[in-house]
């Protein structure tokens, strides 16, 4: 059989017990030793004189492989201290595919449920400890979302569980291990006290049943609580039997050892014998002792119970069961029970009654209170192994909790070597938005980061080896982004088409950054605001055609009057008349776009987009015969060439002798004075009658001005100008009772 080496090290005494469990889960004890500390090395559960503890433990190893004629290399251990932290979460493990649920499937959700825990305290952690996990419990398990007792062997396609998962402050553990492997002996598992001693004080039959368990050591009293089936919480708190001995000492002017005797005797005795530090020997009645504890017995019967109501709810228990040496002082448990409002009978010692599945091979031994914790130290090295692995990393010693899977990121993360220094970096990215959509560009990776384990290249999921020695050199970060507005797509694909004197003419769309225009090279920054305009002006336009527009003669944007500087939107119509064509008069250096605060960044890019191979694209095969579109300096030039001619028919064919033309096409300086001599006509629009008045003559655009006609509706579509049933320019002199249709064309 496999003997399993437990060890309680409490605050007064160390308790070794050595043994193993059978296939009918009895536990069978093969030696056993109890040794005194020879002075108060501990304090409150917390090891102080990390020497003297060690010097016990060796004495305590060494008797029992007397006993057993066998060497003790590892050994299981409960932590206790008055800084318990415990935290409750749930946690869940979900398959591909239904399996079957096995022990290791489990023993898997016990360890997310613990690391699940960690980083809960980590985030709530306001104190300057470094807590460690030192045992936990299943509160409650779940398969496929329903409450069971025990998922293996069940069939699942998703586990859970709620789990009570106990922290403890580094120092204590940190004094455990030093304790522990200064006597020779190196950690097979660890618990906490209170966990040991629950599962042999109270059996899974009870645990549907509301109870508290109380182990009253000497320097901590630990609490659990159950209800339910499951065990809810753990507690402790700083009062014990030490107190009882400090005010036996100071009463009866004793040193420690001889109050520990006193203590003892009154429990056992109806008197007392003992020695004062003046030699005088004294016999008393073992009540006198009792009278002198009772105070403290009050005080920690009262700590005791309080925090048996905070860990339950603020409410009291149905049952509490005592254990521990302390606990077995005269009147404690009477007391316990009135501050819990509970019968006496229902507060009681256990010892013998629970160790009933435990057998004792050396007959000598008494089934006693006191042994419950170290038994119950053996039988959790069974159920769990949460031991913890010392590895050196980048040269300082850390420990980590040992789930079995381990690896090199844990250490880091445990060392507080920071996450962007493990993997490579990218540059500095940009963050941008283009027409109101975000958008990244990512920086250059960087190299990873430099790992090696005892000298030899591994990477960060490289299992780790216990005591190893892992050196990581950061990780490098790359280039920054850089990203140029003519790498945008909407700036290489996108174009604005316009109908310019009947025909579609495609242009590139500006680009403008936080509200101004940039050329094509422009390096975007961070957090800039890139727009593509939707709108030329009517200058813009002229400039991208390379026209002159005579400017002596009116401008129409959608049938309205208009200027050099009116903004025109995706197919818009413009009707304008140049006077000449090749190199505009416009020139590119004083160009100038009203509509923009940048003088400078509008020449600019003015000057970019009448380059002539510059971001211009096909219009519609279908529309070619009434398309303008600009691919190549050479194409454009040929499309000049042929508007020319088109431009100069249609201007001879719709001009009028300056001497006829209407008032509102003078020179201004021609302009005259209006009077009543005016001329008034009646033409029917669109079947109705419009009285026309204050001018000599009339033009085909005068009607805007006396009918309502939304000229923003166009949407897409051209507009349809009709006298007395054929197609009219705008420019077309009107007369009395024309017919005049006027409507938007449907694509």
């Amino acid at each position: 059989m496999n003997n399993v080496f437990g060890l309680d090290i409490g605050t007064r005494n160390v308790v070794g017990t050595v043994g193993y469990q059978t296939d009918d889960k009895e536990f069978v004890v093969t030696a056993q030793y109890v040794k005194e500390h020879e002075t108060r090395a501990m304090l409150d559960g917390q090891i102080h004189d990390i020497g003297r503890v060690a010097k016990t433990i060796k004495e305590v190893k060494d008797e029992l492989e007397k006993q057993t004629g066998q060497p003790l290399e590892e050994v299981c251990i409960a932590a206790a201290g008055r800084v318990l932290k415990t935290v409750t979460t749930h946690v869940e493990y979900e398959y591909a595919q239904e399996s079957v649920v096995t022990g290791e499937d489990v023993h898997t959700l016990n360890l997310l449920g613990i690391e699940k825990a960690q980083e809960a305290l980590k985030e709530v952690n306001d104190t300057s400890y470094k807590f460690y996990c030192v045992g936990y419990s299943t509160v409650k398990f779940f398969l496929n979302d329903e409450v069971f007792i025990s998922l293996e062997g069940h069939k699942a396609n998703k586990i859970g569980e709620d789990i009570i998962v106990t922290f403890l402050p580094e120092d204590v553990v940190d004094g455990l291990y030093a304790a522990v492997g200064q006597a020779g002996l190196s950690v097979a598992n660890m618990t906490l006290e209170p966990i040991a001693a629950i599962n042999v004080a109270i059996p899974e039959n009870y645990r549907m049943l509301n109870i508290a368990l109380v182990d009253v050591g000497a320097g901590t009293s630990d609490i659990s609580i159950t209800r339910d089936g499951s065990i809810i919480a753990y507690g402790m708190i700083p009062h014990a039997g030490d107190e009882l001995t400090e005010v036996i000492v100071q009463h009866f002017l004793v040193d420690f050892n001889m109050a520990e005797s006193i203590k003892l005797q009154s429990t056992t005795s109806d008197t007392v014998t003992y020695k004062d530090i003046m030699s005088i020997e004294h016999t008393i009645p073992a009540q006198d002792v009792w009278e002198v504890a009772a105070p403290v017995v009050d005080n920690i019967a009262q700590e005791v119970s309080a925090k048996i109501r905070e860990l339950n709810g603020d409410k009291t228990v149905s049952a509490c069961f005592v254990v521990g040496g302390g606990g077995k002082i005269h009147g404690f448990t009477e007391k316990l029970a009135e501050d819990l409002d509970l019968p006496e009978e229902r507060v009681a010692l256990r010892g013998e009654e629970v160790l009933g599945d435990v057998t004792f091979e050396q007959e000598d031994i008494k089934k006693d209170p006191l042994l419950v914790t170290p038994i119950g130290i053996c039988l959790n090295y069974y159920d769990q192994r949460n031991n913890f692995i010392m590895v050196r990393f980048n040269g300082e010693r850390i420990k980590l909790y040992d789930n079995n899977r381990l690896t090199i990121v844990d250490a880091a993360l445990q060392a507080g070597f920071p996450n962007d220094e493990l993997f490579p970096k990218r540059g500095t990215p940009i963050n941008f938005t283009v027409n109101g959509v975000a958008r990244l560009v990512r920086g250059e990776a960087g190299e990873g980061a430099v790992v090696t384990m005892n000298g030899k290249p591994a990477s960060i999921n490289t299992p780790l080896e216990p005591n190893s020695e892992i050196v990581i050199e950061p990780s490098t970060a790359g280039e920054a982004a850089v990203y140029k507005i003519s790498q945008l797509d909407e700036y290489n694909h996108s174009v604005i088409t316009f109908v310019i004197n009947g025909r579609r003419v495609s242009c590139p769309r500006f680009v403008q950054v936080n509200g101004r225009l940039e050329p094509e090279d422009y390096s975007i920054k961070e957090n800039d605001v890139i727009e593509t305009r939707n709108y030329y002006t009517v200058r813009q336009i002229a400039q991208f055609m390379d026209l002159v527009i005579d400017t002596d003669q009116m401008i129409f944007v959608n049938n309205e009057e208009a200027d050099l500087d009116t903004l025109v939107y995706e197919n818009f119509s413009v009707e304008w008349k140049t006077d000449e064509y090749g190199v505009a008069r416009i020139d590119n250096n004083t160009y100038n776009d009203t509509q923009e605060s940048d003088t400078d960044a509008d020449t600019n890019d003015a000057s970019a987009l009448a380059e002539p191979d510059a971001n211009s694209t096909e219009s519609d095969n279908t529309e070619s015969d009434n398309t303008v579109t600009r691919t190549s300096e050479q194409m454009m030039n040929q499309v000049l060439d042929e508007l020319h001619d088109d431009f100069t028919k249609e201007a001879e064919a719709s001009a009028v002798p300056e001497n006829k033309l209407p008032e509102n096409e003078l020179p201004k300086n021609d302009i005259q004075e209006e009077d009543s001599s005016k001329n008034t006509i009646t033409v029917i629009v669109n079947g109705e009658s419009v009285e026309l008045s204050g001018k000599d003559t009339y033009i085909f655009v005068d009607i805007f001005t006396h009918i309502s006609f939304d000229l923003q509706a166009g949407k897409g579509r051209a507009i349809a100008t009709v006298i007395n049933g054929r197609d009219a320019q705008f420019s077309e002199e009107l007369h009395e009772g024309d017919q005049i249709e006027l409507y938007w064309k449907e694509n």
